[in-house]
C-alpha cells in the first residue's frame, strides 16, 4: 500500500511552471492563507502574465509581496482579491492593485462550500512533504483551505520541508489522491512576524485588562502589539491555569506555555489544548507547533463558531481598533475608502466572549494617531471608516487613559464613558460633538 502510495506520489510530481499551466482564462485561483502563502507557484503564475486574462487570485493575508499583482498593473492577466489586507496587500491597494473581499472570518468555509465564493478553479496550497499514510498538512494555516481545496476543480500542492505539522482535530490535511499535482520546492523558511517593542501607552492599556482577567480564564489575543504587550503582562502575573482558544496562534502564548500559566484544564471546548486556526509568529513559535499534542488546529467556522467560543466560561476576547466612536461603535478595519485590515474574528469573539458565562471582550486602542505632524483622536464624534462591532454589541473600550464598561448603557452614559478616555486635549470637542447629537446631558461630568 505505502509502495502505491508514493508511486502516486511520484506519477504527480511537476515543476512550478509546469504545473501553473493548467490556470486558464477566466480562472478563479485560490492561495493559502498567512504564512502558507504557496511563493514559488505565485511566482510561476506571474510569468504567465499575457498568455492568460482574467485570472482572478484569492488569499488572505498573504506574508509575502504577490508577485501576480505585482507584475501586472493593467490587471490584464491577473486580478489579485485579499479577504484580509496584510501590509502587502495594504501596499498594492494603495496602487489599485488588490481588492477586498468582506465577510466575517467564520463564514469562509461555508461561502465557499456553498457557492457564495467563486468556485475554485485552481487551488494553490502550501503544505507539509506527505507522510507515510499519504497526508499533506495544512501547516499553520488551517482556516478555509479544507473547503477550498474541497471545491476545487484542480488541487496544486507546494511541498516545503521548513512547514511544521500542525496536529488538529479535523481538515487540517489533504491525502493525496486528492491532490492533482505536487511541486517539491526545498525548505524555505516561513515568513516570521515578530513582537513589536511595547510603547508607554501598551503598558498602561495592558495593565488596564489585565486587572480583569480571572484565574483559569480561555483567551483569544488578536493582531498587534497590545495583544502581545497583554500576554507578556500575564506571563509576569500571578494568574494561573489559563486556557486558549483563539483564531491566531501568536507567540505571546507561547510565552505564556512557557511560563507554566497555560493548562487548558477549565476549558469546555477541547479541554487540555490549546486551539487555533492559523499562526503567525517567529520560528520558535512554528517549531513549537510541530507535532505537539498540546495544540489544536481546527477550520475557521469550528475555531470561530460563537457557540464555541461562548461555551467556555471567562472567555476573554482581546482586540486592536482604529477609532470608537460617541455611540460607542468601533472601526477595525478601514478608515475613509483606505481599506487597512478586515472584518477577521474580531466580530466573531466580541460576541462569543460576550455570550460565555463570566465572559469580557475588550477592544483596545490608542487615544490618538499622529497625521503627519498633526495629533488626531482615535475617539470620534461618528467613526470615519467601515463599522466591525455594531454598539449593540461593544463591551468593554480600553485606551491608555482608562478602561470602560459600555455594556446596558444608555445612549449618554456611552458618550460619557468614552470621552472619559479620550485624550485630554480632545475631551472638550467631544463633549460639543455629543450636545450637537442630543447623547449628552446637563448635568454629565468627565474626570
Amino acid at each position: 500500500m505505502k509502495d502505491a502510495i508514493w508511486q502516486e506520489y511520484r506519477n504527480k510530481l511537476r515543476s512550478a511552471d509546469n504545473a501553473v499551466g493548467v490556470v486558464k482564462s477566466g480562472d478563479w485561483v485560490y492561495y493559502s492563507h498567512f504564512a502558507m502563502f504557496p511563493i514559488e507557484l505565485d511566482r510561476a503564475l506571474s510569468k504567465r502574465r499575457g498568455e492568460v486574462k482574467d485570472v482572478n487570485i484569492v488569499v488572505s493575508t498573504a506574508m509575502l509581496p504577490a508577485q501576480v499583482a505585482a507584475c501586472d498593473p493593467e490587471q490584464e492577466s491577473f486580478i489579485y482579491h485579499s479577504t484580509f489586507f496584510s501590509a502587502n496587500d495594504r501596499k498594492l491597494a494603495r496602487d489599485g492593485l488588490c481588492r477586498y473581499i468582506p465577510g466575517t472570518f467564520r463564514e469562509e468555509p461555508q461561502r465557499v462550500l456553498d457557492g457564495f465564493y467563486h468556485r475554485p478553479n485552481v487551488a494553490m496550497v502550501k503544505t507539509t512533504p506527505m507522510d507515510e499514510h499519504g497526508y499533506f498538512n495544512f501547516g499553520t494555516s488551517c482556516s478555509y483551505i479544507g473547503a477550498v481545496v474541497e471545491k476545487a476543480d484542480i488541487v496544486i500542492v507546494e511541498v516545503n520541508k521548513s512547514v511544521p505539522r500542525c496536529l488538529g482535530g479535523h481538515t487540517e490535511n489533504v491525502h493525496v489522491s486528492k491532490v492533482d499535482y505536487i511541486v517539491e520546492t526545498g525548505d524555505t523558511p516561513l515568513p516570521e512576524v515578530h513582537r513589536p517593542n511595547p510603547t508607554e501607552a501598551d503598558q498602561r492599556i495592558a495593565e488596564f485588562v489585565v486587572s480583569e482577567i480571572p484565574d483559569g480564564a480561555c483567551l483569544q489575543l488578536g493582531i498587534g502589539a497590545v495583544p502581545n504587550t497583554i500576554g507578556h503582562l500575564i506571563a509576569e502575573s500571578e494568574l494561573k491555569d489559563l486556557g486558549v482558544h483563539s483564531e491566531m496562534m501568536c507567540d505571546a502564548f507561547l510565552e505564556l506555555y512557557n511560563r507554566g500559566k497555560i493548562t487548558n484544564k477549565n476549558k469546555y471546548t477541547n479541554r487540555n489544548k490549546m486551539v487555533y486556526t492559523f499562526a503567525m509568529g517567529s520560528r520558535d513559535l512554528y517549531e513549537f507547533l510541530n507535532d505537539n499534542p498540546a495544540c489544536a488546529t481546527f477550520p475557521v467556522d469550528y475555531t470561530n463558531a460563537v457557540e464555541n467560543i461562548a461555551c467556555n466560561d471567562n472567555m476573554i476576547s482581546i482586540n486592536n481598533a482604529l477609532q470608537v466612536d460617541l455611540y460607542g461603535q468601533v472601526c477595525s478595519e478601514a478608515l475613509g475608502a483606505k481599506q487597512i485590515s478586515g472584518t477577521g474574528g474580531q466580530f466573531d469573539f466580541t460576541i462569543g466572549a460576550s455570550l460565555a458565562k463570566g465572559g469580557k471582550a475588550f477592544i483596545c486602542l490608542h487615544s490618538t494617531r499622529m497625521i503627519g505632524d498633526k495629533k488626531v483622536s482615535r475617539i470620534v464624534p461618528e467613526i470615519q471608516g467601515i463599522c466591525t462591532i455594531p454598539r449593540s454589541w461593544t463591551y468593554y473600550v480600553v485606551t491608555e487613559y482608562g478602561k470602560v464598561c459600555l455594556k446596558g448603557k444608555s445612549v449618554w452614559e456611552i458618550a460619557e464613558a468614552v470621552i472619559s478616555i479620550a485624550h485630554p486635549d480632545f475631551r472638550e470637542e467631544l463633549i460639543k460633538a455629543a450636545q450637537e447629537r442630543g447623547i449628552w446631558r446637563r448635568r454629565n461630568k468627565i474626570a
